[in-house]
């Protein structure tokens, strides 16, 4: 869960309602107060947690953060916001800097009875998982064929089709028109992506027709909407009904222990 900004941000402005993911819950922890090196827990599988790192207002200090192993997710005036695990943020610290541990992930009550394997809290039920985003999606192409097309444009590291819907009013042709493409859950604990992306093919095939608006966005454009990018992250990270705070893929790195790129930084030089 982000805090609020106070300050410049990096990240592009254009990302910033796709990086407002995480449920929100009044239940979430509280800001806790600058900790010490010697006070930091050693659990094993400790789920990562976000801190503010204090007197980190440049790209030397960002950089020398990062080499920690640490996520920086934001940049303020002067401090940063990273995500870390203990080993990190003892090394954090090691190098100078004080922390300050904000809110985690919602309190939840536990996984509901029966809970499959990916699947949200109960609480959260109300969010898609991988199977039920793509229900939702056959379901949507089913009531709107002439607009709508599935495609599957790909697999994920563990076998799971990445998915994407083209909405287009000659839904067989590629014609020469302006091309629309949105995708969701680069980040896999930013569920709330793929509520969007579904929102968006909800509206622009139910709408088709009847809201003017929409029907001059699907006759002039071809859009491409790719829900779920990231479906092993995602699942992985709802594992048992529980939140893990996970970030990256599951793509394995040969030769290491490693597992996981972040899809929405990772990407190919130039």
């Amino acid at each position: 869960m982000k805090p609020p900004t106070r300050g410049r941000r990096t990240a592009v402005a254009a990302l910033i309602t796709l990086a407002l993911a995480a449920p929100v819950n009044a239940h979430a922890q509280e800001p806790q107060s600058h900790r010490s090196p010697t006070t930091i827990e050693r659990t094993p599988n400790a789920i990562p947690r976000q801190y503010e790192v204090r007197d980190a207002d440049n790209t030397a200090a960002r950089t020398l953060i990062a080499s920690t192993g640490a996520a920086v997710d934001e940049a303020r005036r002067n401090s940063v916001v990273i995500t870390a695990r203990p080993e990190q943020l003892l090394r954090v610290h090691q190098l100078g800097y004080t922390t300050q541990k904000l809110a985690g992930p919602p309190k939840r009550g536990g996984a509901a009875p029966n809970v499959e394997a990916g699947d949200f809290p109960a609480e959260d039920a109300g969010y898609h998982n991988y199977h039920e985003t793509l229900a939702e999606i056959d379901a949507a192409v089913g009531r709107h064929p002439d607009i709508m097309a599935k495609k599957v444009i790909g697999s994920s590291a563990e076998g799971r089709d990445i998915v994407a819907v083209k909405i287009s009013d000659n839904i067989a042709k590629d014609e020469a028109e302006p091309e629309v493409l949105f995708t969701a859950h680069q980040h896999a604990r930013e569920h709330l992506t793929v509520e969007m992306a579904l929102y968006l093919i909800r509206e622009f095939g139910d709408k088709y027709g009847t809201d003017d608006r929409i029907t001059k966005a699907v006759d002039g454009r071809e859009i491409w909407i790719v829900p779920d990018v990231n479906p092993d992250g995602g699942e992985y990270d709802i594992t048992g009904g529980q939140y893990r705070s996970w970030r990256k893929n599951r793509q394995p790195h040969e030769g290491t222990n490693a597992v996981g790129t972040d899809l929405n930084r990772n990407w190919n030089y130039k």
